[in-house]
């Protein structure tokens, strides 16, 4: 089985690509959500949590308090790194179980934001890179996140640039409007099926 990362910035519609992929039967694993989810269940790594943010790391439900955390850890190069090196460890520990468990599919895909920028590439057999006009990309996250246009700048320059990532990537889906989404993920799809 190939191990497939996908990658795109903030905004470039990974989650709509992933989402056809799955269509085809493809299992995905979305590391980001995986990531709020092990914050919440994994005890060891919510007590480092608590100790680098603080208690207003986590509502009174024990509910992770995400506003709180990514308003300090996008202000701060620092504590985005540390969270960084707290979370990613434990979400690469925890989708090397799940891709056992998918062993019977031709590929899975592993989404994740900033694949190249924490070294989790390093494990995948094949990078699929998602590009989006930074314009659309901006539009988007405001639209979805409520947030005002420098927070959405602010994340987006914390990210390797696009150019970067096209570079690294084995395969690119262009989610810009004038390149059918569909279509680009069956060529990618025949191809991963055909172990190229």
């Amino acid at each position: 089985m190939l191990k497939v990362g996908i990658t795109g910035g903030i905004g470039s519609g990974k989650t709509t690509v992933c989402g056809i992929f799955s269509t085809l039967g493809i299992p995905v694993y979305y590391a980001d959500i995986r990531a709020k989810e092990l914050m919440i269940s994994d005890e060891g790594l919510k007590n480092q949590i608590t100790k680098l943010f603080g208690d207003e790391a986590y509502q009174p439900d024990g509910g992770l308090n995400t506003k709180f955390i990514a308003a300090k850890a996008f202000t701060g190069k620092t504590l985005l790194q540390q969270l960084n090196a707290l979370v990613h460890p434990a979400v690469f520990n925890d989708s090397i179980t799940w891709f056992q468990q998918h062993a019977d599919k031709p590929y899975a895909l592993y989404e994740a934001a900033i694949m190249f920028e924490s070294g989790s590439n390093k494990m995948m057999d094949k990078m699929i890179t998602v590009y989006a006009p930074e314009e659309d990309r901006i539009s988007r996250i405001i639209a979805r996140d409520k947030v005002g246009r420098v927070d959405v700048l602010e994340r987006i320059n914390k990210q390797l640039p696009e150019e970067e990532k096209i570079k690294r990537a084995d395969f690119i889906i262009y989610n810009d409007e004038t390149h059918p989404l569909i279509e680009q993920v069956m060529s990618i799809h025949e191809q991963l099926i055909a172990g190229i």
